[in-house]
């Protein structure tokens, strides 16, 4: 389905991980590779604007880490990035040029496009997070269906099955998640879709829409 694939969803111009993407038609077909791909990456960083503060940890000279955070290999915070208080990246987490990951926030097995915002209390697991997507105050992704059956993901009538146990979300280009939102296993939002706060959403939303309370989706205008 078009609509699904990286092209549709994600500008590579904006992410480290660009060459993670080639000759993968959807975006989740990357997660199994993130870890390895941040190794080899890490390796050939440039020293004098990379610092690897821990085996396998590599952080930009000017990126903003706090003390209280603790960053488990492999990990990259690329640069002018914001690792705030209490963060917990608990590996294969690439941090995008001048994102944001807030208090409390936990990170596993992601990659977030530059100028990706998850600045408050959020869960992003097995998620690939698109160019400047926002997740609002406690908004999270939920990576594993109840009964541990791999995830498919769901478009109209038809479904792609994934073969994965543990996917959470993938995130258009310009996606903004209202504050409490789930996004629940196998979720996609196209880019520049809005999710209203405390929903509860499942499957395909479209680009330019409006998920709305209830589920309603609507033409972003």
């Amino acid at each position: 389905m078009e609509a699904l694939t990286v092209s549709a969803l994600l500008d590579l111009q904006h992410t480290a991980a660009a060459s993670l993407f080639a000759a993968k038609q959807y975006p989740w077909e990357v997660l199994d590779e993130i870890g390895d791909f941040l190794r080899a990456l890490g390796a050939k960083l440039d020293p004098a604007v990379f610092e690897e503060r821990l085996p396998g940890v590599w952080v930009a000279r000017d990126a903003v880490v706090a003390p209280t955070a603790c960053l488990t290999a492999p990990c990259i915070i690329d640069r002018q990035a914001e690792v705030r208080h209490c963060a917990f990246l608990r590996g294969n987490a690439l941090v995008g040029k001048q994102a944001v990951v807030g208090n409390s926030t936990e990170l596993k097995n992601v990659l977030l496009f530059d100028r990706v915002q998850v600045p408050h209390y959020n869960y992003v697991g097995d998620s690939v997070l698109g160019y400047h997507a926002h997740m609002g105050a406690g908004a999270v992704t939920s990576n594993v269906k109840g009964d541990g059956s791999p995830v498919t993901v769901h478009a109209g009538d038809e479904a792609l099955p994934t073969g994965r146990k543990k996917f959470g979300a993938i995130l258009g280009d310009g996606a903004e998640i209202g504050c409490n939102a789930v996004l629940n296993p196998g979720t996609v939002i196209g880019r520049g879709t809005r999710v209203y706060p405390l929903s509860m959403v499942r499957g395909f939303v479209p680009s330019g829409r409006i998920w709305k309370t209830g589920g309603e989706i609507a033409v972003l205008r």
